[in-house]
């Protein structure tokens, strides 16, 4: 059963425990200052869970303040002899924030997580003598095998309190749904009546809310407020080209308040932002998935101290990162989902009057959302693969699994989480194991959550074109309790107020940038270890690679902001020779190249999907400069597709795949041309089969490059 309560800050407290109150309200004054008081639904859920020991689910918008619930009921229930509180937190950055605010509440508080590995004996040994009030715990170390087997149960019996925040990553049904995070229920599970658990979200529909509240408890207290953010200034400026749409941006970011985020969908695009503001004056940096966590904490400072304009981001700086005075959002590019836009959009305005949020969505949104929707859970035939390759009696490593099935190192990881919270595999010291329990595909769920997908991708569309009132629309999405049939809009959305920006560009500097963005050109490093577990398929190859591709050379990423476009209609349309435009970036690529070398011949690669294209250019590079044409270097016609997904069976398929020439005649590097280059294992294949025909060096080439 369900107890569902939509809270209001003009809620009248009934309080059980006013001694406790008062206690509570000057933990209060020490994390937040002394001007604050406890919000009356915040005094409801913390009653719930000190005095009521219940399961509570608080679903409050961003800067409600929802870390302080848990510290002061953490600090509560130590003062009462319980045990630490165990915080499930997703993110370093969160940790980060959330143990300096368990400080200022005098709350000692401790983390373990990746960044910390040696670290990790002095605080158990701490947890152990009793001397840490609140243990964030990443979500992927409770299944660990030593953290589960050894640390986990001692938590789960002596736990004062358990909490989770970012729930909404527990459901499937939530915009960020993570493996790791299914495996709450199991402590859950193992806690004692008493104990009680607090699951904090700002971002879950009503689907997302019965899908949590039913995963912490049959009882469950269910806290819900309004997700209007007043604060919040929405609006989305329509600009097809992706380069306007940059130099429309660099024209005004000096013009948003503060400092903020630019979010941007790729990596690449990332960088191709920073890149550009940066040369026209802006101090941003670019902050991903891929930056070092230093350098991550080191710009996550920099951002809150105001040293820098913007971070250019993915969404890799999302949940968690906590700037009360962040001026502004801004969107480059459209996420694939409304809740997921409201969670991000949210880090701006929590302790400020104003923050502009400004979305800048491009055609190409579409085809990045198909791209990530793609990589979600493979068809049945290939997790039955991943079963069939383990046993029960031998741990088999990630490493050596990945060469027995059909799947890259990332999916393969995701599919082994979600096989161990369906109780199929285990994770145990040197990798994992079937425990022969009946497992079954779950086609329909797959297929709902393929359908959901899709609505959220629909929605996020219509926020775009709506004329009715953004921040409506938003809490709609997230079925906002506070939103009324009827209720008048935000009053401060351009759909409210009827305001539009500008849409002009600069000529000169749309000039400018687009000159910038079409440099061509980025290096390709080529591969230099084999894949793991080679030897099991038959191939006697391990270790360095020699004998391989050099240093090669792209046109473009068909994520650029600058040449992606032209390149994505190049690679996904109809088979043609190379246009000249494209022909002439080549060159400059060609002549700007700092080769040890320079080549003597050129070859192509046979590529079925694009034999003119790929055969065009090496014939009119060969044309221009001076290279002896080797023509075409073809496949064997007994080869099947190469379709392999990880790195190990791709290098098995490519082994010996083409009909290679006698090279011994030519002097001096080859050129080897592809229209698209992906993993990099097909030139490093073709490269060595060139060098064992007599090639001196091989130069890899190719138009363009996924990211």
């Amino acid at each position: 059963m369900l107890e569902c309560v939509t809270s209001t800050d003009s809620d009248t407290s009934t309080s059980t425990a006013p001694g406790l109150r008062e206690d509570a309200e000057r933990l209060l004054r020490e994390l937040a200052g002394p001007d604050a008081r406890l919000r009356e639904d915040q005094w409801t859920a913390i009653e719930a869970l000190v005095v009521q020991r219940r399961r509570a689910l608080v679903v409050q918008r961003t800067g409600w303040g929802k870390s302080a619930v848990y510290f002061i009921s953490a600090k509560l229930l130590r003062a009462q002899g319980r045990g630490p509180t165990v915080i499930v937190s997703p993110l370093l950055a969160l940790m980060r924030n959330q143990v300096a605010a368990a400080e200022r509440a005098g709350v000692v508080a401790a983390t373990i997580n990746s960044g910390n590995v040696t670290e990790w004996d002095e605080i158990h040994a701490h947890v152990a003598a009793g001397e840490v009030d609140v243990l964030l715990v990443s979500p992927e170390r409770l299944n660990n095998p030593d953290f589960r087997d050894s640390v986990l149960p001692k938590l789960a019996a002596d736990a004062g309190l358990v909490v989770i925040d970012e729930a909404h990553c527990v459901s499937d049904w939530g915009h960020d749904f993570r493996p790791d995070y299914r495996r709450i229920r199991t402590l859950i599970a193992d806690l004692g009546s008493e104990v009680p658990v607090l699951a904090t979200t700002a971002t879950a529909n009503d689907r997302v809310v019965t899908d949590v509240a039913t995963q912490i408890g049959t009882d469950t207290l269910v806290l819900r407020g309004t997700l209007d953010r007043e604060s919040l200034h929405l609006s989305v400026v329509g600009i097809p080209d992706a380069v306007a749409r940059t130099a429309w941006l660099s024209k005004r970011l000096h013009e948003l308040p503060g400092s903020g985020i630019v979010y941007a969908l790729t990596v690449a695009a990332a960088h191709d932002l920073a890149d550009v503001l940066n040369s026209h004056g802006h101090h941003v940096a670019a902050y991903t998935g891929q930056t070092d966590p230093t350098e991550r904490e080191a710009l996550e400072i920099a951002l809150l101290g105001n040293e820098v304009k913007a971070l250019i981001a993915t969404s890799a700086l999302g949940m968690g990162f906590d700037k009360p005075d962040l001026g502004f959002v801004v969107h480059v590019g459209a996420p694939s989902s409304p809740i997921s836009y409201y969670q991000q959009v949210g880090r701006a305005g929590r302790g400020t009057a104003r923050a502009e949020v400004i979305l800048l969505p491009g055609p190409e949104d579409r085809r990045i959302w198909s791209y990530f929707a793609s990589v979600a859970f493979p068809r049945e035939h290939i997790v039955r693969s991943v079963l069939s390759a383990l046993d029960s009696d031998r741990a088999v490593s990630t490493a050596a699994l990945e060469p027995q099935v059909e799947l890259n190192r990332s999916r393969l990881e995701m599919v082994l989480k979600v096989l161990d919270v369906d109780g199929a595999v285990r994770r145990v010291r040197g990798g994992w194991i079937g425990t022969g329990r009946p497992w079954t595909y779950d086609t329909e769920r797959y297929e709902r959550l393929t359908v959901a997908r899709e609505a959220e991708q629909q929605a996020m569309i219509d926020y775009q074109s709506t004329t009715a009132c953004r921040m409506n629309f938003l809490r709609a999405q997230l079925d906002d309790p506070g939103l009324t049939a009827g209720a008048p809009g935000c009053g401060r959305c351009d759909n409210c107020t009827g305001t539009r920006a500008d849409t002009a560009v600069d000529t000169a500097d749309l000039a400018a940038i687009r000159t910038r963005l079409d440099r061509p050109g980025i290096d390709l490093a080529p591969r230099k270890q084999w894949p793991t577990g080679m030897a099991k398929l038959g191939i006697s190859l391990s270790g360095k690679i020699t004998g391989g591709a050099e240093t090669g050379r792209v046109l473009g990423r068909l994520s650029d902001i600058g040449w992606g476009q032209r390149l994505r209609t190049l690679i996904e349309g109809p088979d043609a020779p190379v246009p000249d435009e494209v022909f002439r970036a080549c060159t400059t690529v060609l002549r700007e190249w700092t080769w040890t070398e320079r080549p003597t011949a050129v070859l192509a690669l046979e590529s079925p999907r694009h034999p003119l294209l790929t055969r065009s250019l090496a014939a009119r590079l060969a044309e221009v400069g001076r290279l002896r044409d080797l023509g075409v270097l073809p496949l064997r016609p007994d080869l099947p597709p190469i379709s392999a997904a990880n790195s190990a069976l791709r290098v098995a398929a490519l082994h010996n795949a083409w009909d290679t020439p006698d090279l011994t005649d030519i002097e001096g590097p080859i050129l080897l041309v592809d229209a698209l280059t992906d993993t990099g294992w097909t030139f490093t294949m073709a490269a060595r089969a060139l060098r064992a025909a007599g090639a001196d060096a091989v130069l890899p080439f190719a138009l363009a490059t996924p990211a």
